[in-house]
């Protein structure tokens, strides 16, 4: 009684176990499972080897039913078990895109009941609608056909328990019956909502902006009609004439959970006009022009054709690190170690294994001088001697006033922590000019190298901003390394930093904390600190704020606490292209030396970069705590948009010249709000470059 192509599908499906004989066996199956769910879901604990293997076996015992289980949540219109089977369950477990024995998906279910909520959350987990229904008429004869066959399956159901002595038989039949008029009710309501359903409303509105000089980004918002069935999918269109004739090319977008499209591919210079029109079961809407109705691919350096600044300066300083490599490579002070490995590889388990044995030089206490301490940390655990110390090594007992430019150049060394026995060949040569700088520098080679090989690992990870200092005269240079693996290790000490903090007996008087006791104190903050200086940056346009401050040896800048490698910054834009035409406005305000943007202004209400920077100002100042009046007076660098890749770009702020890099001395009257820090500038330029 089914179609032809119902039937063939069927016998496709052949390899997949067959679904519930009834509406009533899956009206159980789904009550099972559903059960199973709400008590196994919450037994996953992934320190508990036991309780996972046990939920491992109840996924596969169940996952050839969950198929069944979950068009059973569909068609009751459960949304919470739809949702949580989605989120514990991948597509391919659930059979997402398999059709059941009716030839019908998930999504056709959810659609042509008009049940929105269900219906997104399938399409954000990627299902789809059944490729069988090939046109308006297929689907209609084949829900006419489904409510036909129910139909006349009640009537005969029916017949029976009316004609049939009351029995055991009976009873089942009368179950059957009920089990069928709700089927039937439900393939009624699915052919009505077919039925009723039209084609969607355009989309609500499309966005068109500038993603480089070939491409373009097409931003896109659902229909706002509320009386069409749900959107499946939608077509972008692209051409350079604004009739649309002829078609440059088309794209179908069915994957919805973001509603965007990049049109990659296309020529510099040329005008692109954009549509899209959205889908349903009933068909293509009518299209909705872009905003602005074309846009050019472009790039801000086709301004003046300039090069990117940091193209070939990476492979430039690789080539003069081994051009310096050869000369020093016959010297006499390398013979010795030409026999070793060029890098040591360990793993982490394979050098930590042996870590830390009974002759190990690490120091339990300080004296007046300069010292070297590696942190390393797992979650909330530190790595500590069997002692419970943290590994401390000495630089120089002699040497109780460490140089800024000592600390900076150390900071350099640590983006090449494989290269530390090399470089300390090269300075013992160049001790004959007993120069006290280079004698410091040979000492803290040397301390690197005995953490490394007491360590047994090359990387001692990053150095912290600032050395710890005391009123005894010692100073604290930290290295924080984070340890990313699961694995066990024997003979070493994974110590709780809480418990280390408690269990240490402080030598000092809280008035005058040695540095070893000022680290322990302030561990928790360092290890925040690197954290996040390693987060990075979401896709987009930002405005970033450059201020400075100078003392006698330094410069800082000031930067935000959560982000500490990244300049005080706000979000523009998710885009992180300025287009030529963008660049050229930037440059004619900044040639008329007009003042940045804080209020809207007639003739600039149509510019989009226009008043995204004045939302974009007005937050900056907000967070640094700086009158909107007293930004009148900033300018907007408009020498270059900083790139940081591909994906992330930033404009620069910046106050007047005067007052750009506070002096030693001078009074800041806008203090930033909680929340921010200054780094020295070296060291804010070996973060951004991490």
């Amino acid at each position: 009684k089914m179609t032809q192509q119902m039937r063939d599908l069927q016998l496709a499906q052949a390899r997949k176990p067959p679904g519930p004989s009834s509406p009533n066996a899956a009206k159980r199956l789904y009550r099972n499972l559903s059960g199973k769910f709400r008590v196994n879901y919450t037994s996953f604990d992934e320190g508990s080897l036991v309780g996972r293997g046990e939920k491992e076996k109840l996924r596969k015992s169940y996952l050839f039913q969950s198929n069944a289980a979950l068009f059973e949540a569909v068609e009751l219109q459960d949304l919470d078990r739809v949702q949580e089977m989605l989120k514990h369950y991948s597509p391919e477990e659930l059979d997402l895109n398999t059709p059941n024995s009716e030839g019908l998906l998930p999504l056709d279910i959810a659609i042509m009941t008009n049940n929105a909520p269900i219906a997104r959350a399938l399409l954000q987990a990627g299902a789809k609608e059944s490729p069988h229904f090939v046109s308006l008429e297929s689907r209609s004869l084949h829900l006419s056909t489904l409510v036909r066959e129910a139909e006349q399956r009640v009537n005969e159901l029916m017949a029976q328990v009316v004609n049939e002595a009351p029995n055991a038989d009976c009873s089942e039949k009368e179950k059957q019956l009920k089990a069928w008029e709700w089927r039937f009710r439900l393939y009624k309501r699915m052919k009505a909502g077919f039925e009723h359903a039209r084609v969607p409303d355009a989309p609500s509105s499309v966005h068109l902006s500038v993603a480089s000089s070939s491409s373009l980004q097409v931003t896109f918002w659902e229909p706002l009609s509320v009386n069409s069935a749900v959107v499946t999918k939608y077509k972008v269109e692209w051409s350079c004439s604004p009739t649309f004739l002829p078609l440059l090319g088309e794209a179908v977008i069915d994957k919805l959970k973001d509603l965007h499209f990049t049109i990659q591919g296309l020529v510099s210079g040329t005008a692109y006009h954009i549509r899209v029109s959205a889908y349903n079961m009933k068909g293509w809407g009518p299209p909705q022009a872009s905003v602005p109705p074309f846009a050019i691919p472009s790039n801000w350096r086709e301004y003046d054709g300039r090069a990117p600044r940091r193209r070939g300066q990476a492979e430039a300083l690789d080539h003069l690190l081994g051009q310096v490599k050869t000369v020093h490579q016959h010297c006499i002070c390398h013979e010795p170690c030409k026999n070793q490995p060029q890098s040591r590889k360990h793993s982490v388990s394979k050098s930590l294994k042996h870590l830390f044995h009974p002759g190990s030089k690490f120091l339990k206490t300080l004296k007046r001088g300069l010292y070297l301490t590696a942190i390393f940390y797992k979650d909330d655990n530190i790595l500590v001697t069997h002692e419970d110390q943290i590994p401390v090594v000495e630089i120089d007992d002699t040497y109780s006033c460490l140089l800024m430019q000592d600390f900076l150049w150390l900071t350099k060394v640590s983006c090449m922590w494989d290269e530390i026995l090399w470089l300390r060949q090269c300075v013992t040569v160049s001790q004959s000019s007993c120069s006290c700088i280079l004698q410091t520098r040979f000492k803290m080679l040397l301390a690197i190298s005995q953490m490394q090989g007491l360590l047994g690992i090359q990387d001692l990870g990053q150095v912290f901003f600032e050395p710890i200092k005391d009123k005894q005269g010692n100073i604290l240079i930290v290295t924080l390394k984070e340890v990313k693996t699961n694995q066990t290790f024997e003979s070493v000490r994974w110590v709780p930093i809480c418990k280390l903090q408690t269990s240490r007996k402080s030598v000092s008087s809280p008035e005058e904390p040695t540095a070893l006791d000022t680290l322990l104190i302030s561990v928790q903050d360092k290890l925040a600190y690197h954290q996040q200086s390693s987060h990075a940056l979401s896709a987009g346009l930002y405005l970033g704020y450059l201020k400075l401050c100078s003392a006698v040896d330094q410069i800082r800048v000031l930067v935000p606490e959560q982000l500490p490698n990244i300049l005080c910054h706000v979000k523009i834009r998710s885009n992180p292209n300025i287009s030529r035409e963008e660049w050229e406005w930037l440059q004619k305000m900044a040639g008329v030396d007009e003042p940045v943007p804080t209020e809207p202004e007639a003739d600039r209400s149509q510019n989009p970069l226009f008043q995204e920077l004045q939302v974009a100002i007005k937050e900056l100042m907000t967070l640094v705590n700086i009158p909107l009046q007293e930004a009148k007076d900033f300018r907007l660098y408009s020498q270059e948009v900083l790139d940081f890749g591909d994906q992330v770009s930033f404009l620069l702020l910046l106050p007047p010249s005067d007052d750009v890099c506070t002096a030693p001395g001078q009074n800041n009257p806008y203090t930033p709000h909680s929340g921010f820090l200054t780094l020295p500038l070296q060291i804010f330029e070996l973060g951004e470059e991490r």
